[in-house]
């Protein structure tokens, strides 16, 4: 499976891509964020998280390192590894890895040695003031599933 991709020009647009991806994730499942500050990914979460049908406001765990939503259908477990690049032993990330929710972490690059092989990385780069590329690498087949799936009832992908 190859990648995908879109462009969007409005956050709302980033947001509804990550509803149709919520649509088709499974309790373990873990997806990676990329992307610099303000880039989306936050917007990402949010988007996720309606779309698994969580009510509460999602905002940045930054300082938190770790959120955990969990009145959804599945629990979101958001991880912001931003300034715990030298911690990730202490926190356990394995349990939620291997849990019951679906895990979205931003900065993941940080902590390559701490994620699961097969993953789903998603990589968020600015084209402009609200324009965004946004593109999907399935790590396993797994997540090469997800994402037949999601091509599969999007028209959107490039």
């Amino acid at each position: 499976m190859k990648t995908l991709e879109w462009k969007t020009t409005e956050p709302e647009e980033t947001k509804n891509i990550a509803r149709l991806a919520a649509k088709y994730v499974q309790p373990g499942d873990v997806i990676t964020l990329e992307g610099d500050l303000g880039a989306g990914k936050t917007t990402f979460t949010k988007g996720f998280a309606e779309g698994i049908g969580i009510k509460r406001v999602v905002s940045s765990p930054t300082f938190t390192i770790i959120k955990e939503y969990r009145d959804g259908s599945l629990p979101l477990f958001h991880m912001d590894v931003y300034r715990m690049e030298d911690e990730t032993e202490d926190l356990g990330l394995d349990e939620y890895f291997e849990g019951d929710g679906v895990c979205l972490v931003e900065w993941a690059h940080l902590i390559e040695e701490q994620l699961p092989k097969e993953r789903l990385e998603v990589v968020i780069k600015r084209l402009g003031d609200d324009k965004r590329k946004l593109t999907f690498t399935p790590k396993g087949r797994r997540y090469e599933n997800l994402c037949e799936e999601i091509s599969k009832h999007d028209d959107t992908c490039d």
